[in-house]
Order: structure tokens, then sequence, then C-alpha cells
């Protein structure tokens, strides 16, 4: 990787363009994201899922289908509501568990690379989708998905205004916040612990920044090293590295698309 790349480089094959086509495709469509939001609680048979998003039944079934090709949902068989002439089976679509977090960490993973396409369709396509998904789908909000390791696609929500990072120091007793902390397991030996953190995430208004606290494995943004104790600002699609090898571990950054931004990633100066 060049020095001055601050993002990784994705080269696109036909085949893979193509299936992140019809992924997008699949996730553009307000009335497949509905749906999402409907079955997210309960399992709805397509009938009353038609009702809720107020199209017909056939296009129901067809919104249904494109969200089952891509591994989102699933079907299995249930009960219909009773009527004159008794009960019935119906299938009824219920959410894939892990599919909402799913989602941000497929978008998030595809906006921290420069696809390398013959036109800027793609790209500008997956950036209205990632806009439109936190929208009307997974909200708003800032947040780390883990990448790699026992805590493969773990999501963390950032909840509040500083937030450590690293693992728990069971030995001194101390586990960190973990309702608000991001506490990795022990498998990722790189990773200093809570009492002592990796690194430490702030917010100074609507920044968020990182901090490596001195850590021994060190950390690195989109391939670039970061200095310790200064603070890096973040943007979203962003991937920290904490430490190297199978025993570190990656952080995917998620932070709130504003409105006129794009998606892409913006260089991350280094500064105090």
């Amino acid at each position: 990787m060049d020095e001055d790349t601050d993002t990784l480089l994705l080269q696109c094959g036909t085949d893979f363009a193509e299936e992140l086509s019809l992924y997008l495709d699949v996730l553009s469509s307000s009335a497949r994201l509905r749906i999402l939001k409907y079955i997210e609680n309960q399992p709805r048979d397509a009938r009353s899922i038609s009702h809720e998003i107020q199209t017909s039944y056939e296009n129901t079934k067809k919104h249904l289908d494109k969200l089952l090709s891509i591994g989102l949902i699933r079907k299995e068989a249930g009960i219909g509501q009773p009527t004159s002439k008794g009960v019935h089976p119906v299938w009824e679509y219920s959410l894939v568990p892990g599919s909402m977090e799913a989602i941000v960490r497929s978008l998030g993973v595809f906006s921290n690379m420069k696809i390398a396409l013959h036109d800027e369709d793609l790209a500008n396509r997956l950036d209205e989708v990632r806009k439109r998904v936190a929208t009307e789908l997974t909200g708003t909000f800032p947040a780390v998905v883990v990448m790699g390791g026992s805590n493969d696609r773990k999501f963390f929500a950032l909840k509040k205004d500083i937030v450590l990072v690293g693992r728990a120091d069971r030995e001194r007793g101390n586990a960190g916040d973990a309702e608000c902390d991001i506490i990795l397991g022990d498998d990722y030996k790189s990773v200093t612990r809570i009492s002592k953190p990796h690194g430490r995430l702030t917010r100074l208004g609507d920044t968020w920044y990182f901090e490596d606290c001195g850590s021994t494995g060190g950390t690195t943004i989109n391939g670039r090293k970061v200095d310790p104790g200064k603070r890096v600002p973040l943007h979203d699609g962003d991937l920290l590295e904490l430490a190297k090898g199978v025993s570190g571990a990656k952080l995917l950054v998620t932070l709130p698309l504003l409105p006129g931004t794009s998606g892409g990633i913006q260089p991350a100066a280094h500064e105090t």
C-alpha cells in the first residue's frame, strides 16, 4: 500500500461488481426497508406485510423474494389467523438474526474501499443506499463493528462521549463499562486491557476522534500508523486496526452521514 493512501483498494471483478449491484438494488427500495423494519421483532405473513406497506400481495411477494435472495430474511411455516373454515398454514417471514448489523457492516466495508470501476455509477449508488438505510432502517447513531476474531460482527453503539477500547482486566476486577465501552475477548491478546485501554474514542461536537493510549501493539487507521497520544478525526467507514496479526482486532467505524456529504473516505489528517 502506498504511504499516502488513506483508504483500502478493492479491485472489483465483473462478478463481484454484478453481485454488489444486485445487493444495492435490493436495499434501494423503501418498501423493502419498511418490510425489514416491520418484521424485525415478530414474524409476519405476506398478507399482513402487504397491508402494512400498502402494496399488492403480488408486489409484496416480489419484495420478499428479493430479500430472501440476499439472505436477510427467512421464511418458515406458521399458523394463519382463525377463519370460519378453521386455521390454515401460512408462510411467515422473519429477519435472519444479525441482519441489521450485517447490512451496516457490509455497506461500511464497501465504503472503506475505493471501488475500482469503469464508471462512478456503482460508487454513487452505494452512497445513496447507505444514506437511505441509515434514514429509514438502522438509524443515524454512531457505532463500531468488530471484524475478525471471536467477536467478529459484534456491534457496539457509541452511547457516550468517551468510549474506552480494549480487553477487560479481570486480575484487577475492572471489566470497564460493559454497557458502553468496547470490551473485546481474551483471545485478542495484542489489545491492552481496559484498565490501561488500547485506545479511546472521544466525541467533540459533531466529530469523533481516536487516540492510541500508548498501546504496545500500536494502531493504524486505513493502514496509516497513529501516533500515540494524538487524537485523529474519524470518518464514516474508517478501519481501525489495533495491533497486528491474528491476536489483534479490526474495528469498522460507522458514523451518521450528514445531508449533502459523500460516504467516501475523507483524508484523515493527524491532529492533536
